[in-house]
C-alpha cells in the first residue's frame, strides 16, 4: 500500500474511532469548520509530557476555568499556578508555562506563533511539542513523533532498530506519512492508534485499519516492537525531611531553589538527598523526633528514600531555614507529590491545632 493510501485509510478510521478528549476539536467539528485553540492544545501537551491523558484531564479542566486565555495564566501568580500543577510532576514544564504565556500575551499579542521555528523559540517548547502545535492547531504538514508513534511505525514497517537508536529511522517514517491536507488529525490519528490499538501489550491487531499492510504482523513479531536498549537501574538516594508545626496550628515549609527538582516549590525542610546517609540538619531548635517511617518516592532518574522528623514547635522559635505558613493558608494539595506523601505520614504524630 502506498504512502497516500495509508494515510487516507488512517484519516477515514479516525473520522470514525477519535478520541474525545477535552482538548480536541473532533474530525466532525473540523469538518464544520470549527477550529482548535492554540491555547488548549498548548496546554494539554505540555501537560501530557511524561504523563497519561487520564491523569491530565481534571488538571486541563481545572486550568482551563480558572485560567481559560493564556492572557489570563500570564497574568496569574506564580504560586497559583505551582499550587493547581501539584501532583503532575515535573515542575520545570509549570515554571516554563507561566514563562511562555506571558511571553505569548506580551510579544505576541496574546495568540501563540503558526510557525514551527517560532514556536521552538518559546520557553518549555521543544521539538515535538512545536510540531503537534503546529500540525493540530494551525494544521501545518509537520510531523509528531511520541512514544505512540514511534510503537506504530516500528510495527508497522517492521523496525527492528531498538530504541532510542532507532528514533531518526522511526521519524523519518513518520514523515513519509504526514499528508498535506488534514495534517492535524493524521498526528492524532496516530496517537490515537498506538493508545488504543496497537498498544505497548497485547496489540489488538485485529481491529487495526493498518492490519493488512503491517509487516510486523506479518513477521509474527509485532508484539516484541519497539526493540528497546536496556535501561540502567536507577540509583537510591536518601534524605531526612523535618515537619513541624506549632502550637497554634502554623507549619513550618521551606520553598526549594528555582533550578532543580520541585523548583519553586513549597515543602518540608530537609536534607540534600544523596546516596549516602545524610547528616541531620533540623530547621529550627526543637525536640525533632523520628518517626519510625519514611517516603519512598520515585522520579526520572533515581529512587528516593526520605526518613521524616518531627516536632511540635514553640511559638517564639526563630526558624534557621525556612517560614512559617499559617493554618488557614496551609493546603496540603499544593505541595508537590513526595512532600504530600511525608505530610500524610507525619500528620497523625501532630496533635491538630
Amino acid at each position: 500500500m502506498r504512502d497516500e493510501e495509508l494515510s487516507q485509510t488512517l484519516l477515514h478510521w479516525y473520522d470514525r474511532h477519535a478520541r474525545d478528549l477535552p482538548w480536541r476539536v473532533g474530525p466532525q467539528d473540523r469538518a464544520r469548520g470549527v477550529q482548535p485553540d492554540p491555547y488548549a492544545v498548548w496546554l494539554s501537551e505540555v501537560m501530557l509530557q511524561q504523563t497519561t491523558v487520564a491523569a491530565v484531564k481534571d488538571y486541563f479542566h481545572r486550568f482551563t476555568t480558572r485560567w481559560p486565555t493564556v492572557g489570563a495564566l500570564a497574568a496569574a501568580e506564580d504560586a497559583e499556578v505551582m499550587g493547581e500543577w501539584a501532583g503532575l510532576g515535573y515542575y520545570a514544564r509549570a515554571r516554563n508555562l507561566l514563562k511562555c504565556a506571558r511571553i505569548v500575551a506580551d510579544a505576541h499579542g496574546g495568540r501563540f506563533p503558526d510557525a514551527h521555528a517560532d514556536l521552538l523559540a518559546l520557553p518549555g517548547i521543544g521539538p515535538y511539542t512545536a510540531a503537534a502545535i503546529a500540525a493540530i492547531a494551525f494544521d501545518r504538514p509537520e510531523t509528531v513523533v511520541d512514544g505512540n508513534v514511534e510503537r506504530v511505525m516500528a510495527r508497522l514497517f517492521a523496525v527492528e532498530t531498538p530504541l532510542p537508536t532507532a528514533k531518526a529511522e522511526l521519524t523519518a517514517l513518520a514523515a513519509r506519512l504526514t499528508p498535506e491536507r488534514r495534517p492535524g488529525d493524521h498526528a492524532q490519528a496516530v496517537m490515537d492508534l498506538g493508545a488504543t490499538i496497537c498498544t505497548p501489550k497485547n496489540p489488538a491487531c485485529g481491529l487495526c485499519p493498518w492490519v493488512g499492510p503491517c509487516a510486523a504482523r506479518v513477521q509474527g513479531i509485532a508484539a516484541d516492537l519497539p526493540r528497546k536498549l536496556p535501561k540502567k537501574p536507577k540509583p537510591t538516594r536518601l534524605g531526612i525531611a523535618y515537619i513541624g508545626r506549632r502550637a497554634d496550628g502554623a507549619w513550618l515549609l521551606e520553598r526549594r531553589p528555582e533550578k532543580g527538582l520541585l523548583g519553586g516549590m513549597m515543602g518540608w525542610p530537609g536534607t540534600d538527598w544523596t546516596e549516602t546517609h545524610p547528616m541531620e540538619a533540623p530547621p529550627a531548635p526543637a525536640d525533632w523526633q523520628p518517626l519510625g517511617a519514611e517516603v519512598r518516592h520515585t522520579f526520572t532518574h533515581f529512587h528516593l528514600r526520605l526518613a521524616l522528623r518531627v516536632a511540635t514547635l514553640p511559638d517564639t522559635v526563630t526558624p534557621l531555614r525556612g517560614a512559617f505558613v499559617e493554618k488557614a493558608a496551609f493546603r496540603p494539595s499544593d505541595l508537590p507529590t513526595v512532600m504530600r506523601k511525608a505530610f500524610d505520614l507525619a500528620r497523625g504524630a501532630l496533635a491538630a491545632g
